[in-house]
This record gives C-alpha cells, sequence and structure tokens, in this order.
C-alpha cells in the first residue's frame, strides 16, 4: 500500500525529532509520571471520590467505585447559536451508552466556550478570537483536572476549538482521546455564488438585503459550513491525525450514518482504555510523526492559514518544536491535490462524494508523502484511514475505499495533481517573515511589485475604499498593529470582497498584514501573520506610505525597496478604547504574554527560532507591559 518515505519528509521529520529531543523527551516523563496502573480516580480520598459521582444513579456509583469500568470524560463545545456545534445538543446520552455498552461508563466533565469568526469579522469580538483557542485549551484542562477519567470524548468542530480542545488533551497526554465530529451541513448556495454577491455589495451594486439572502442561502442548517477553511480543515486534520475515526469527518449530520459514527466513538474510546484492553494514550499517537503527516495534509488539500498557527502550537503542546521552515520546506514538495472553495467551485460535501479522506490519505501513502508507521484510535497504521465506513443492515462496518478519484475536477491522485506544491508558502525579506495562500491566486497575480498605502486599522483601510481613494492605483496595502500582541491577531476577511473588486479592475493589488486573513484566503495574494509584529518595533511599524514593496510567491520574497535605518515606529496612538468592551479589558494579560506568530501565537510559551541566515531575527523584547504596544504617534 505505502511507498517509501519521499526523503524530504523523512528529513524534516528527523530534524524536527532532533531538534525537540530534550522537550519532547520531558513531555513523555510527564506522561509517565502522570500514567498509574489502576483508575485515576482510586488515588482519591473518599470524600473526593464521593463528590465526583454524587449525581449518579445508583449503576454509576456503583461503577465509579470499582476498578474495571473506564469512565470516559464528555467535553463539548455545544451551543445552539453556532451551525456547526448545534448537533452536540444530543451527544452526551448517545455517547453514554455507547460507552456503556462496550463496558465503560461516561460523564460529561466540561464546556468549553465556542465562538465563531463567522459572527464577530470586523467585530470587537474578533479580538478575542485566537486567544479563545487558548482559554479552550485551559478549560479542557480544568475539565479534566479532577483526575476522575480513564479517557475523553472532544466534542469540537470549528476554527480555534479543535486546536484548543486538542491542546488541552495532550496536556493530559496520558489518557486515549478520540474527538467526535458533527459534520457539514448540506450544500446550500454555491460559495463562488456567495462570494460573487459579497464582492457586488462591496461594489455598491448589491443591496443588504440581496447580500442577506445570500449568505443566509449558504449557511442554512445544523452543520459546519461548507467551504474549505479552518473548521473543515480541523475536521480533515483530525483524521489525518488518527483521532478521529476512519471516513468520520464529512458525513452530514442528521443521518444514520452520521448516527452510527457517534455511536462507534463512545465506544472506542472505552475500548482504548488500560481497562479496555487496547491502550492508546493520545501521548502515543500525537508524535513527530503525526505532526509531519498533518503539514502535509494541509499543504496537499490548500488549507487553512490559520493552521501555520495552530500546528506549531499543538504540536508545543506534545513537546515538538514545528517551525515555519518545515512547513516551507514540505510544501515544495507537496502536491496540491485537491480543490475546495476558495481555492475552487467545489465544497467539502463534493470533495467527501469524490473520494473523501480514503482516497486521499491512500494517493498520499501510495507517493510516500505521508507516513504509514504511526498509532491512531484505531490501531498501528495510517492504512486504516484508507477505508470508509458503511452502514449494511443498520450495522457499521469500514470497507476499503476509492483507489482514483471520482471528481478530478476536485480531488486529483498525487502524481497528476493540480500543481506540483503545496498551497501555502513562507515568504521572507525586510519586512519580516509572513504566510501566503496561494492555491487560490492565479499565478499571473503571485508576484505584485508597488507604492505601501499604510493603514493601522482594517476600518481605515475599507473607508478609503469606500471614497474611491484606492481606486486607479496599484498598491500593498500594509494593515499593521494587528498581530497577537497588539489586539489579539484579528480576522481581516472583511477586506477581501474591496481588494477583489480592485483586482477584478486591473490593479495589481496585495496586502502585508501582522494580522490574519481567515481560512478562508482567496484570490488576493495576502502575505499573513508577519512577524515580528509592529506593536512590538518590528519593521513594519517604520514602513511609510509610497515604499515600494514586492510581494513574490514564486521565490518567496517579502522585500521593500526602501532603508528602514534611522526611522522610528510610527502610526496612529491607541487609545484605551482599543482594550475594553466586548470583554476586552480581561485579555490584558494575554496581549503581555503571547507568544509570535511563528510558534504559535500562544500564552503558553515557545521557542523563538532564530531567522534564517541574513534575515532579521525575532524581536526577543519580552510585552510584559501594556504600554509596549501602546503605538507612538
Amino acid at each position: 500500500m505505502s511507498a517509501a518515505v519521499h526523503p524530504v519528509v523523512a528529513a524534516v521529520t528527523d530534524r524536527i525529532r532532533e531538534r525537540s529531543a530534550e522537550t519532547r523527551a520531558a513531555y513523555l516523563a510527564s506522561v509517565a509520571e502522570a500514567s498509574g496502573t489502576a483508575p485515576a480516580r482510586h488515588r482519591l480520598a473518599c470524600a473526593n471520590l464521593a463528590h465526583g459521582f454524587a449525581a449518579e444513579p445508583e449503576a454509576g456509583k456503583l461503577a465509579l467505585r470499582g476498578r474495571v469500568k473506564p469512565n470516559i470524560a464528555i467535553v463539548t463545545s455545544y451551543n445552539d447559536m453556532l451551525s456547526a456545534h448545534k448537533p452536540f445538543e444530543t451527544y452526551p446520552p448517545v455517547l453514554k451508552k455507547a460507552v456503556a455498552r462496550a463496558g465503560g461508563i461516561a460523564q460529561v466533565a466540561g464546556g468549553v466556550p465556542a465562538m465563531c469568526d463567522g459572527i464577530t469579522q470586523g467585530r470587537a469580538g474578533m479580538q478575542l478570537s485566537l486567544y479563545s483557542r487558548d482559554v479552550i485549551a485551559m478549560s479542557t484542562a480544568i475539565a479534566l483536572a479532577h483526575d476522575m477519567f480513564d479517557g475523553g470524548l472532544f466534542l469540537g468542530v470549528c476554527d480555534k476549538i479543535v486546536p484548543g480542545l486538542l491542546m488541552g488533551a495532550l496536556s493530559f497526554g496520558h489518557l486515549p482521546a478520540v474527538f467526535v465530529p458533527a459534520g457539514p451541513m448540506t450544500s446550500g448556495l454555491p460559495n463562488s455564488e456567495k462570494a460573487a454577491v459579497r464582492q457586488r455589495y462591496a461594489d455598491g451594486k448589491a443591496t443588504r438585503e440581496e447580500l442577506l439572502e445570500a449568505e443566509a442561502a449558504s449557511y442554512h442548517s445544523a452543520g459546519t459550513c461548507t467551504f474549505y477553511g479552518t473548521a473543515n480543515s480541523n475536521q480533515l486534520l483530525m483524521e489525518v491525525l488518527g483521532l478521529h475515526l476512519p471516513g468520520a469527518s464529512f458525513v452530514n449530520p442528521g443521518t444514520p450514518l452520521r448516527d452510527a459514527l457517534t455511536r462507534a466513538a463512545g465506544e472506542r474510546a472505552a475500548r482504548i482504555t488500560r481497562q479496555g484492553g487496547e491502550p492508546t494514550p493520545i501521548a502515543e499517537i500525537v508524535d513527530e510523526k503525526a505532526i509531519v503527516n498533518a503539514c502535509v495534509a494541509l499543504l496537499a488539500s490548500g488549507g487553512s492559514t490559520n493552521h501555520t498557527l495552530h500546528l506549531p502550537a499543538i504540536a508545543a503542546a506534545a513537546g515538538i518544536q514545528l517551525t515555519w521552515d518545515d512547513l516551507a520546506d514540505l510544501s515544495d514538495v507537496v502536491p496540491l491535490i485537491s480543490r475546495m472553495y476558495p481555492n475552487g467551485s467545489a465544497d467539502v460535501n463534493h470533495f467527501h462524494a469524490a473520494g473523501g479522506m480514503a482516497f486521499f490519505i491512500h494517493t498520499l501513502l501510495r507517493e510516500g508523502l505521508l507516513h504509514d508507521d504511526v498509532t491512531t484510535i484505531m490501531g498501528r497504521g495510517l492504512s486504516h484511514y484508507t477505508r470508509e465506513p458503511v452502514l449494511r443492515g443498520g450495522d457499521l462496518s469500514w470497507e476499503e475505499g476509492p483507489k482514483e478519484s471520482l471528481d478530478h475536477a476536485v480531488l486529483r491522485p498525487a502524481d497528476r495533481p493540480f500543481s506540483a506544491q503545496g498551497g501555502l508558502r513562507v515568504l521572507r525579506g525586510p519586512l519580516g517573515t509572513g504566510v501566503i495562500k496561494v492555491s487560490a491566486v492565479k499565478e499571473e497575480h503571485r508576484r505584485v511589485t508597488a507604492p505601501a498605502i499604510v493603514f493601522d486599522d482594517q476600518d481605515d483601510f475599507l473607508a478609503a475604499f469606500a471614497a474611491g481613494d484606492l481606486d486607479g492605483r496599484d498598491f500593498v496595502a500594509v494593515v499593521r498593529y494587528q498581530g497577537p500582541a497588539a489586539n489579539g491577531m484579528p480576522e481581516l476577511h472583511k477586506l477581501n470582497p474591496a481588494l477583489g473588486v480592485l483586482q477584478d479592475r486591473g490593479q495589481q493589488v496585495a496586502i502585508v498584514t501582522d494580522g490574519r486573513m481567515s481560512g478562508a484566503s482567496g484570490k488576493v495574494p495576502a502575505v499573513i501573520h508577519v512577524t515580528p509584529e509592529a506593536a512590538l518595533g518590528g519593521p513594519l511599524s517604520r514602513v511609510q506610505d509610497g515604499d515600494v514593496i514586492t510581494v513574490d510567491a514564486v521565490a518567496d520574497r517579502l522585500d521593500l525597496d526602501a532603508s528602514l535605518a534611522g526611522r522610528v515606529p510610527s502610526g496612529r496612538a491607541a487609545s484605551a478604547s482599543e482594550w475594553t468592551g466586548t470583554g476586552r479589558e480581561l485579555f490584558a494579560s494575554f496581549r503581555r504574554s503571547v507568544g509570535a506568530a511563528d510558534t504559535g501565537a500562544s500564552v503558553f510559551g515557545a521557542i523563538l527560532p532564530t531567522g534564517a541566515p541574513g534575515e532579521p531575527a525575532h524581536d526577543a523584547r519580552d510585552p510584559r507591559l501594556e504600554d509596549s504596544v501602546v503605538r507612538t504617534a
């Protein structure tokens, strides 16, 4: 089935292992220390244990008193405002029954917040979005901290929720973990049509009523949004990491197969505990090879740029040091084999129908681009995931998936890809280091040289667009002071329609920012996550209007035809209101302690790699005071 591992994939894996030797060993030592020969609950004092089962029926109390039955924690991101998480409303009783059938018991251990970037776009709440990932990780740890559990079921789908759940689960690496998806909503208004209405609205050619009707026709029911953004990238990566059941990621909610997979997840969680006979702690699943597999899958699928933040943070939670250089080197050899919006017109339902995860993993294994010799919740070998689930007479089983794509416009074999290289590139130069998603950018737009127009806020850009100040000129928009330490690194997705209008008029345009542009980064070249960020004195803070910038996604360069020597940071002075209201005042400690983008933008600490030879190293100043992110007028 699997070919010999590609030499670059092997080399990147080896250097990650060597780089991470000390931190990984420390992590595994902590996991070993937390492990025991008996259920953790039996190390609790009697009063502690009695609190843990006080609300259980008599049968549950008896089970939790004993040593035979594993107790599975359910950690859920359910809320009924968000379509992707609405299906989780009914999951806990279903999972409890499934765990019981497998000889265990389950308790809802806690809930985690789940916010939606789609709702908070352009709003103050977006400044909490990236921070919420680390809050979710901490919330997960709190749920598991009662020492009542022998394994976990983690219910999450969207942007920061799944990475946060995984980071929290990894802090209890001695416990088995099964991640339980909810599936995408059925296809509504095609994403390309929705984007066209957005662009017409930005150009003043569609009304608000027309725009709202298009949005409602696209986002229309329970389930994940169907475009290939961060939420669906999460699902694909969880399956490639071996934390989902095979083929579980993209089955629609409310279908018999979805329901059967949910029950099977509960049963599997019980069986991979020590008491269940197949002990599979998550620390054994998420290792260096698994992290590389996730990187390869992200690149091959043209996945969300947000994972250039999440994957280093997830890796760090397992004691593994992943860098953007690793992603860049993998991107040179990993082909782009899927086209889903915004990289094409199809959505994840079309991807699933074309062969889905079973074919996607099969073709990458066949070309030696994935490690097969990894541990998964199904056992040893990623080849378990070339199978797909089927219902026959009400019974769930797995059969070998397709060995050919059923739609080459959506999913192709790795030896006949859409592009020989992956969908993400890392650009470097005197302005710092940033990421660009090129899978949706036409080749003629992958190199832009134009004067800079500098903005300190996305609303300033939109005001300039509305006033016609950006018409008829080529430019590179520099939108700065949007990094993790400045204001939480909000997505700037609202800028895409306006930039698309200008590009369609024949202007050469690009954007360079220390903020994010969302998992739906589109056709306009966008160099994002630029580090060091402006608020910490990075080069973007010294760029001026008229400086000529080159965005070159072919040569992987981010260049400036001007000298920054002697310039001091400039920009609009920040007001206190930027950090108050909508709960932002509660996150001052996050702004002071958050790490750099290329180490995961996490508050948990990270090892900062030095810059490449001849490139600026990371600004090592520690933003321990709020004043450190106040801009000078």
